[in-house]
């Protein structure tokens, strides 16, 4: 079966929002219309603390975009945002979260930080997705969301570590690009791992015949 996992589509990454993605908002219709194709919709949702590590906020000697060690990782320090309780830590009321069948949350842990839906940035945690999937015969993954330079990159790693296929639908995404050329590059680096790329239209089709 293949399962369709919808990352990180909150509030604060959306225009408005307190690490806002360049048009993030452009890619809700298409996941609209992609989650009734298929038997099984997972939602990831960051669930910061307050105090989490990876806030510059939280650094008053740092600025945001600066890299620090956090917890014996490389971290890089974003804006405050994703915040538990909060309204950017909020689905946006323009995506039909009806579609989703489980929400799995990620980043509560203050002091590690976690891009991948699977996993946190060091690897000592689970989220419980893996077997969430493989409870459910799951042989396949197609990824959606933001940022398809962070947490959507580095979910997909993470399912193909775990085993599954994983195909990127890259019209439904959208990146940081906090260098320039790094949502290509991470596309590049993804194919080199097995990640198949995709457009909706074409999956669409398909779901349709």
């Amino acid at each position: 079966m293949n399962a369709l996992l919808v990352i990180d589509i909150q509030n604060d990454f959306l225009p408005g929002g307190s690490l806002a993605v360049p048009e993030g908002d452009d890619i809700l219709p298409i996941v609209n219309e992609l989650m009734p194709a298929y038997d099984l919709v997972i939602a990831t949702q960051d669930w910061h603390p307050a105090d989490h590590g990876s806030f510059a906020c939280n650094h008053p000697d740092k600025e945001i975009g600066e890299e620090i060690d956090l917890n014996g990782l490389k971290q890089i320090l974003w804006p405050a945002h994703c915040i538990q309780g909060s309204e950017g830590a909020q689905f946006p009321s323009e995506l039909h979260t009806r579609h989703f069948d489980h929400i799995v949350r990620k980043g509560s842990d203050p002091t590690i930080d976690s891009y991948s839906g699977f996993f946190d940035n060091g690897h000592r945690k689970a989220t419980g997705l893996t077997e969430l999937l493989k409870g459910k015969e799951v042989t396949e993954v197609h990824l959606v969301g933001l940022a398809t330079d962070y947490c959507l990159k580095f979910t997909a790693l993470d399912a193909l570590m775990e085993g599954f296929r994983v195909t990127l639908i890259q019209d439904a995404c959208r990146g940081v690009n906090l260098n320039p050329n790094d949502v290509e590059e991470t596309i590049i680096h993804l194919k080199n791992k097995g990640l198949e790329v995709q457009n909706s239209r074409k999956l669409l089709a398909v779901s349709n015949t």
